[in-house]
C-alpha cells in the first residue's frame, strides 16, 4: 500500500473530536455509540450519546438503529480497546462506522462538553471506567 492510500483508508475508518463536533452542530445524521458499560455511560459521556455496550452487540441490539446515518464509536480513550471492538461488531452487522480518535478523553482535552459527567477512569479512583463493556 503506497502512502496515498494509507491516508486515504486512515480517513475513511477514523474521525477525531472537531470533525464529530461540527457535524452534530450542522445537523448532519449521525449517531454516536459509547461502547463502554451502563456505569460509565451513565457517569459521563458525548452529548447525544446512545450507550450500546460492545459485548451485547448483536443483530437484536442493534435492529432499531438507523441503516442511514454514520455510527461513531467511541469509548473511554487510548487505554482502551472498547471503541475498537464496537465499530468492528458494528461493521459486521452492516453499518457504516467510524471510531473517535482518542474518545472520550481526547474530546473533553479538545474543549467539548461531556453529558452526566463527574466521573473519572484514573487508575487511583474507583470509578468503573468501563473499558470491559
Amino acid at each position: 500500500m503506497d502512502q496515498l492510500a494509507f491516508y486515504q483508508a486512515k480517513l475513511a475508518f477514523e474521525i477525531d473530536s472537531w470533525d464529530v463536533a461540527e457535524q452534530q452542530k450542522q445537523g448532519k445524521a449521525l449517531l454516536v455509540v459509547d461502547g463502554r458499560s451502563p456505569v460509565a455511560y451513565a457517569a459521563e459521556t458525548l452529548p447525544g450519546a446512545i450507550n450500546l455496550p460492545h459485548r451485547g452487540i448483536d443483530a437484536a441490539s442493534t435492529a432499531q438503529l438507523p441503516r442511514d446515518v454514520l455510527l461513531v464509536a467511541f469509548c473511554d480513550g487510548i487505554g482502551c480497546n472498547a471503541s475498537t471492538k464496537t465499530a468492528l461488531k458494528l461493521a459486521e452487522l452492516g453499518f457504516t462506522v467510524k471510531e473517535l480518535q482518542g474518545g472520550l478523553d481526547w474530546w473533553k482535552r479538545d474543549g467539548y462538553p461531556t453529558v452526566a459527567g463527574g466521573a473519572s477512569c484514573d487508575i487511583n479512583t474507583a470509578a468503573d471506567c468501563g473499558c470491559g463493556g
